[in-house]
């Protein structure tokens, strides 16, 4: 059977483990799909979610549950295991505590019992240890979907994602499941917004015990929203009562004990390595991780890894303000968003960029606000829509044409689904990656015949492998070379 596409990265988990805190046991994943707790509950969004995603930006609706996955017939998702940040959480909002919940809730569609959890632990490192812990407890268990028995499983190497493959058939599907971490924060750091409480040996040690676990991570995302005391991060946060909570921090560079986290992440003992991956650390750490792959690491070969990300247009960190692409102006042209020079050296370092399925970060407003339509026509929309992916993919393409390497290889799918994002209108779900498939190879036909002759040979390839290359031949061949 022919896999529809892989996901770098989403957040299958984030909701059906934050309502598992309403009920007795805590942080149990209910084989019943029916319950709000199992990672099969299928919820997606009916029209009033629709239109208050529209007006709101909250996905209240699950995007990547395993049976959404199961129906978008995506055999291989990279889910990502996220400590939820305290510091979303203020003390006080206009005076008043409850504020702070709501907004929150609303925006990661959790629930109150995780919100109070969140204000009253302690331990990053826990809350990673029990959301690993609840995808293994129906790790290989059975799922009847329409007739179909499903089963998912953590894999840890590309050579199990081929065997599940090879085991399915038209009535026993099996999806892989690839562990990533989203926030080194998660090894017991940045507790406090306001000061400093990592130890660097509990650090150490809680990362040696990841490394250990049955299925180890593939990667990690070394920053996230706030300060972790192991690099700076990128400005993410817009919304005005809590952008100022990610101040501490904010564009600083990596921490004396930031390099010893990547060096005990990189080192590959006993094949142990967990690759690094670059989203979300400010432009200042990103530029001192390249600095130490191109010096201590240079023979080591290692791939620089996005896997939710979006280009500015922009292009380097140092010429921040200089564009050379006719398309720089459709694109937001923030530093959480990635510059040509590192594209470049994402392609040559044979790493991935997975592209990020957010309207805050994939398109400039008013690339967005012309992708709108007003009245209901699924095909306009899905053809507007696949113009700000398509956008991204012909920068990337024209870019690394006009330095002599393979054009279509870099790029894939890192949706970011049931993530914190506000989805591109449309493109609700992992659903609505098959409706939009037709409109991107559209928009990769229309391309090639103006502009195909100008590509160099090997990259004048068809319209349709463009698009299997994005949606999945890219990501499988990242894995296939680098999950061993």
């Amino acid at each position: 059977m022919k896999p529809s596409y892989i996901d770098l990265h989403c957040h299958p988990s984030l909701k059906p483990y934050g309502k598992s805190f309403k009920y007795q046991p805590q942080k149990q994943n209910h084989l019943n799909s029916g319950r709000k707790n199992s990672i099969w509950h299928y919820s997606p969004p009916n029209f009033l979610e629709r239109q208050v995603s529209r007006l709101l930006t909250l996905t209240k609706f699950t995007q990547t549950d395993m049976t959404t996955l199961a129906k978008a017939n995506c055999n291989v998702v990279v889910m990502s295991l996220y400590p939820f940040e305290k510091h979303f959480l203020k003390e006080k909002m206009l005076g008043f505590k409850f504020i702070s919940d709501i907004l929150v809730n609303l925006a990661a569609g959790v629930s109150q019992k995780r919100i109070d959890n969140l204000r009253n632990h302690n331990s990053y490192f826990q809350d990673l240890k029990d959301e690993y812990a609840y995808y293994m407890q129906l790790h290989n268990m059975a799922q009847v979907i329409n007739g179909i028995t499903f089963t998912y499983r953590l894999v840890n190497n590309h050579a199990d994602i081929e065997n599940n493959i090879n085991s399915t058939t038209a009535t026993r599907r099996i999806m892989s499941v690839v562990n990533t971490i989203e926030g080194a924060h998660s090894f017991e750091t940045g507790l406090h917004r306001d000061k400093n409480t990592a130890d660097e040996t509990t650090v150490l040690s809680n990362i040696e015990t990841v490394k250990n676990w049955e299925h180890k991570p593939f990667f990690i995302t070394l920053a996230h929203h706030f300060y972790n005391e192991i690099c700076g991060h990128a400005r993410s946060i817009s919304i005005g009562l809590i952008k100022k909570q990610q101040n501490r921090g904010l564009n600083s560079d990596i921490t004396e004990l930031g390099f010893k986290v990547i060096d005990k992440l990189l080192n590959n003992s006993q094949g142990k390595r967990i690759l690094i991956d670059v989203k979300h650390m400010s432009t200042a750490s990103r530029k001192t991780y390249y600095q130490l792959l191109d010096t201590k690491y240079a023979s080591e070969n290692i791939p620089i890894i996005i896997s939710h990300g979006a280009v500015n247009g922009k292009r380097s960190i140092v010429e921040w303000d200089k564009s050379d692409s006719k398309l720089s102006k459709a694109f937001s042209d923030i530093d959480v968003n990635f510059y040509d020079s590192e594209i470049l050296r994402i392609a040559k370092s044979k790493g991935i960029f997975g592209l990020q399925l957010d309207e805050r970060r994939i398109g400039s407003k008013k690339a967005i606000r012309s992708s709108r339509i007003y009245w209901p026509s699924k095909k306009r929309r899905s053809r507007n829509k696949s113009e700000l992916i398509w956008n991204q993919v012909q920068h990337i393409a024209e870019l690394l044409d006009k330095n002599g390497l393979f054009c279509w290889e870099t790029v894939a799918i890192g949706s970011d689904f049931d993530g914190i994002i506000n989805p591109i209108k449309g493109l609700w779900t992992a659903e609505n990656i098959a409706d939009i498939k037709p409109y991107l190879i559209e928009k990769a036909e229309d391309y090639l015949k103006e502009n195909g002759s100008n590509l160099q040979a090997q990259n004048q390839i068809s319209a349709k492998e463009i698009i299997d290359r994005l949606l999945f031949i890219n990501a499988n061949e990242f894995l296939k070379h680098n999950f061993k």
